[in-house]
């Protein structure tokens, strides 16, 4: 099925309002934002957030002139680019996957930007962005909050398959403290789940890919939210006990992590437990069989949040196992104890940041590791929030297929990221001319790509809006597939709609059983 044929349609309505708000800049030179008196709670969200950045952080918002790296013949960009391979071959990096897994920290490869870290950091990327385009946001559908598709089948849809990959489980979280944007709910009474969502799942290296990358490697990917006006006012909140240290995290993204709750039906054991007994399993399995095994966490916004937590509890669980991270648009997770410990247990993060986008600011966009100047007078402060591990910051205005000007969504966007991260050579550099990733891919969910383009706005979406012509030509919503209904718990799930459709109760619990 043709990517294109799918939802992407996860920003909330209410972000043209935003948007037209936010556009309403004006001024000389440093102009400073102003906004019309806000009319919604997400609009004064935005407002509060702007006014606040300008004050604490003196922020000037100017659009500089555009200045093309490379001259472009946007008539002929098109035929340029359409019979152009959108991936580079791959290089076998057996040999240096320690590198690319940062044992040193990714030194010396980050300015300018190894191609092959280029190119593992986009394949990483892109299991991140699946969690995305999976993901069902309709909330008219009674499976809203679930992944459409079932594991087997998900990366050969989203055409995935290419990086070698297999789904061994997916993951589904609940949270017992309010989040901002993560928890989709149906409109219907009748629905999937009313207390979860799909948040993930874990992969591993086929044989193929093992032997190119030179260990079997497990990947876990959680899914983020994509709403940066809503962290503002939501992630004001306390630091809590983490591990057996000082390690203190902001406790909504512990509660998504950690939450369960004996009488929901995906839930009975929490997004924690759930990916710890997979990984432990396949690092067992691998390890049994003499492989070398390592563990790659990846996620975009909140999904990078996760995966700091998830880092940190396999690290302290499983010995001798190396644990990356790989990240985009990641808040702040925890404080100072929690980045020492995650470094004494070896953790390698990297960060991908785009320095335009506000959700890395926070929480913490006054006190954090900026004031760890200061430890002689005040000494370690506890309660500040700070980042972990190396950075790659990315600037929107590096490329010239991206619109200048204010946009929130846009900024946030893992496809502007993975756009920009192809691109980016040093910080010296101007943006790569061989970059092959597709540029439309940027405006799946929002609009930040040139007119000249000529690129829809929003455009990854279901055909008809999922609506299909029946048999006596009328348009109504499509039943999923017996095998791409959410079941992880197989013996609740004998009162299927497949049954009610008269099939057998084997043949339904089969692939239910392997979601």
């Amino acid at each position: 099925m043709a990517v294109s044929t799918m939802i992407y349609n996860h920003l909330p309505t209410s972000q043209p309002i935003i948007m037209n708000k936010l556009s309403k800049i004006h001024g000389l030179a440093h102009r400073q934002v102003v906004l019309d008196q806000p009319k919604t709670k997400t609009s004064n969200r935005v407002s509060s957030l702007t006014e606040s950045l300008s004050h604490l952080l003196h922020l000037h918002l100017e659009t500089p002139p555009r200045t093309n790296t490379h001259q472009i013949n946007w008539n002929l960009y098109g035929e340029e680019k359409v019979s152009t391979p959108t991936t580079s071959p791959k290089e076998v990096i057996a040999q240096n996957w320690r590198d690319m897994h940062a044992s040193s920290n990714w030194d010396n490869l980050l300015d300018p930007l190894h191609p092959w870290l280029r190119r593992e950091i986009i394949k990483y990327g892109e299991f991140a962005q699946a969690t995305y385009d999976a993901f069902d946001f309709d909330s008219h559908s009674e499976y809203c909050g679930s992944c459409r598709y079932n594991r087997h089948k998900l990366f050969e849809t989203l055409g995935l398959s290419r990086n070698g990959y297999k789904i061994s489980k997916y993951i589904y979280a609940m949270s017992h403290v309010n989040m901002p944007q993560w928890l989709e709910r149906s409109k219907l009474v009748d629905t999937w789940s009313k207390d979860s969502n799909w948040i993930g799942y874990v992969a591993v290296s086929d044989d193929e890919e093992t032997r190119r990358i030179g260990r079997r490697d497990i990947v876990v990917a959680w899914r983020g939210t994509v709403a940066p006006t809503e962290w503002y006012e939501d992630l004001q909140r306390k630091l809590e006990p983490y591990g057996h240290g000082d390690a203190k995290v902001e406790h909504g993204f512990l509660s998504i992590y950690t939450s369960k709750k004996d009488s929901t039906r995906y839930n009975k054991s929490s997004a924690s437990e759930q990916v710890m007994k997979e990984v432990t399993r396949l690092v067992e399995l691998y390890r049994e069989k003499g492989e070398e095994v390592s563990l790659t966490i990846t996620g975009h916004s909140l999904g990078g949040a996760l995966a700091l937590l998830n880092a940190y509890e396999a690290a302290s669980t499983i010995p001798n196992l190396p644990v990356s991270v790989i990240s985009f648009g990641a808040p702040r997770v925890g404080n100072i104890a929690f980045r020492d410990e995650l470094h004494q247990l070896g953790v390698k993060t990297f960060r991908v940041v785009i320095k335009q986008d506000v959700v890395p600011w926070m929480p913490g966009l006054v006190f954090n590791e900026s004031l760890q100047k200061f430890d002689d007078i005040t000494g370690t402060l506890g309660w500040v929030y700070t980042h972990v591990g190396a950075e790659l910051k990315l600037d929107v205005h590096s490329s010239p297929y991206l619109k200048r000007g204010l946009n929130w969504p846009g900024f946030h966007s893992l496809e502007t990221y993975l756009h920009l991260v192809d691109g980016f050579v040093s910080t010296t550099s101007t943006f790569r001319e061989e970059a092959r990733r597709d540029v439309a891919l940027v405006n799946k969910a929002c609009d930040m790509l040139v007119d000249e383009l000529r690129i829809p706005h929003c455009w990854y979406q279901l055909a008809n809006k999922g609506l299909v012509c029946n048999a006596h030509g009328r348009w109504v919503k499509p039943k999923r597939d017996p095998e791409d209904i959410p079941s992880p718990h197989m013996q609740e799930n004998i009162n299927v709609p497949a049954l009610a459709a008269g099939m057998q109760t084997q043949d339904v619990l089969q692939p239910l059983h392997s979601v």
